[in-house]
């Protein structure tokens, strides 16, 4: 007998039939003989839903009551999803957040677990029920209601199997597994039987959206088994994220290439050639909360060098306001700014032990006349800026010249 949490995510159960069809699953698990955690999401735009009525009440909502508001959806989905097992005599019970007293900090809308009650779980466990919890929320010390973000289910059900200890933490999504790259771009995209969790955390924070990065953070560091299965196919083993690399010899280099179009690059023209300056443009930009992705700085001459850098589109007003106010410290200069760009990523823990991996992927950029404006590497990938124009042409190339399309 195996203990399994198994998470499904809002188009999973974002109808009355699919979450009937939820219901089946989770039976056919119990009938193998294992004991079933389930974490669910709001049905599917339901958040957006709330989100709006919200904000045509207030302008400017106070987070406390946001969270109030935005985790009634998971409610609804547990106790609608219990109601579906007791129908075909699977015995099961609801948990919101506050239930199973998944603590977390303060930080509403943004919350942290802190840690988890599992005794009510076991006990329940011990007595044949399946639990179902609602995903994305919790509370705090004082006993307010808090969530975790967007894509927060998936990180509740990695922290309540890491904290009881499941044997494998499957996330049931709409599609069957992780894929080399998006199969909507190249159609001979491979589905991986298995990654890294390391690979899968770059794919994450890289633009990939199978996985919140968080859950993936999460599940790398209390080594809990991960699966992406699909909730709508019953055939596959889906893809595994694991702790260990993979042995097979003929395992490729790269597992899979990312994108993001969301990108935009900011350049301070002529800022003074000087120790600290790097500080003095990124400081008063980071202290107005804008995550800051690529950066280079060129060689200088005469005194003065461009420093260039990237952000999220959504922040480059935040982040021309924060230069702004800092001219004090850098001085009047040129600012540009550049909003039609993309990253393209290869990612492959293979790159530790296989050199020239850059070389291949700047000469097949390069052979398609495909420009790169700037370069960032880490030790299991590398990504380049480029005009968004090339995005989908860079990315069949890279599969294509990385052999990701060979079975």
């Amino acid at each position: 007998m195996a203990l399994i949490v198994q998470k499904y995510g809002g188009t999973s159960v974002g109808t009355p039939e699919r979450i009937k069809n939820v219901a089946r699953r989770i039976a056919a698990c119990r009938e193998r003989g294992d004991d079933v955690i389930v974490v669910v999401s709001a049905m599917s735009g339901e958040t957006n839903r709330l989100i709006g009525l919200t904000k045509e009440v207030s302008s400017k909502p106070l987070p406390r009551e946001l969270d109030v508001v935005v985790s009634t959806g998971e409610q609804v989905t547990i106790g609608l999803l219990c109601m579906a097992l007791h129908d075909i005599d699977v015995k099961a019970k609801s948990y919101t957040g506050g239930q199973v007293r998944i603590l977390t900090d303060s930080a509403h809308t943004k919350a942290r677990i802190l840690s988890i009650d599992e005794a009510p779980i076991r006990r329940d466990l011990s007595e044949g029920s399946v639990i179902v919890v609602a995903g994305f929320q919790g509370v705090d010390e004082a006993g307010n209601i808090t969530t975790l973000g967007r894509g927060g289910s998936d990180t509740t059900a990695v922290a309540i199997a890491a904290a009881l200890k499941a044997d494998e933490c499957q996330i049931y999504t709409d599609v069957d597994g992780v894929y080399t790259t998006d199969p909507r771009i190249v159609s001979e995209a491979r589905k991986l039987d298995s990654i890294t969790f390391e690979e899968m955390l770059e794919l994450a924070s890289l633009g990939s959206k199978v996985l919140q990065i968080r859950s993936v953070e999460f599940a790398g560091k209390y080594k809990v088994k991960l699966r992406v299965l699909s909730s709508f196919e019953d055939q596959g083993e889906g893809t595994l994220i694991t702790v260990e690399e993979d042995q097979n010899m003929e395992q490729p280099i790269i597992s899979g290439i990312a994108f993001n179009r969301d990108e935009a690059k900011i350049t301070v023209l002529g800022a003074p050639d000087r120790p600290g300056i790097a500080y003095r443009i990124l400081g008063p930009v980071a202290d107005s909360n804008v995550d800051v992705d690529m950066i280079v700085q060129n060689v200088g001459h005469d005194g003065a060098t461009d420093f260039s850098f990237t952000v999220s589109r959504g922040d480059v007003e935040k982040a021309l306001k924060a230069l702004e106010a800092a001219k004090g410290e850098i001085g009047e200069h040129v600012i540009e700014t550049d909003t039609t760009m993309a990253k393209v990523s290869v990612v492959g823990v293979g790159m530790r032990s296989h050199p020239g991996v850059a070389a291949k992927m700047f000469r097949a950029l390069g052979d398609e006349g495909i420009n790169i404006q700037m370069i960032a590497t880490s030790e299991i990938r590398i990504s380049v800026a480029i005009e968004e124009k090339y995005l989908e042409l860079a990315v069949r190339v890279l599969h294509k010249a990385f052999g990701l399309d060979q079975a």
